[in-house]
Formats: structure tokens, C-alpha cells, sequence
């Protein structure tokens, strides 16, 4: 983590939220607390790719079914989900 830095805005260090983990995280969240952007880890492999990229088809069932896991932290990022979707 200590790496790597948010392909948009190149801000680090990131915030990481784990919500599976075996030997690896399997799955979790990586988010830029400047810019409010979120990448998620998908079968230990974090997706960091910019907006234009990136399918709404893969990454509102990502949010759906974590989204008790990320508490308060949903809210900030639903909230960027919803307006990169709405300006599509």
C-alpha cells in the first residue's frame, strides 16, 4: 500500500478497508481520501483504473454487496459512484 497512489490525482498514501482475507486480501476497498475516488480488490487483484474504464455493470454489484462492511465509508463513496454514473 505504502506504493501506491491514486492514478488520477497521484495522491498517496491510500486508505485500504478489507473485507475478505485469507493468506491475501481477497476482496476489499481501495480509496483516495483527496479526490473521494474508490478501487475495488477483486479476487486479491486491485482494479485502479481511471473513470472512463471502469463498468458500472461490475462496480454497483461490488458496492451492493459490501456495503455493510463499509459503513460510514458507503456513504462517501456511493455518493462519487452515483454522480461518475450519472454523467456517463
Amino acid at each position: 500500500m505504502d506504493i501506491l497512489a491514486c492514478p488520477i490525482d497521484k495522491y498517496h498514501p491510500l486508505e485500504l478497508h478489507v473485507f475478505e482475507e485469507k493468506d491475501e486480501i481477497v476482496e476489499g476497498l481501495i480509496v483516495c481520501p483527496k479526490c473521494q475516488r474508490w478501487y475495488p480488490i477483486r479476487e486479491e487483484i486491485p482494479e485502479m483504473l481511471p473513470d472512463e474504464l471502469r463498468k458500472e455493470t461490475e462496480d454497483l454489484p461490488f458496492l451492493k454487496k459490501w456495503k455493510t462492511k463499509m459503513g460510514k465509508q458507503f456513504d462517501r463513496v456511493r455518493t462519487w459512484a452515483l454522480l461518475k454514473l450519472s454523467c456517463a
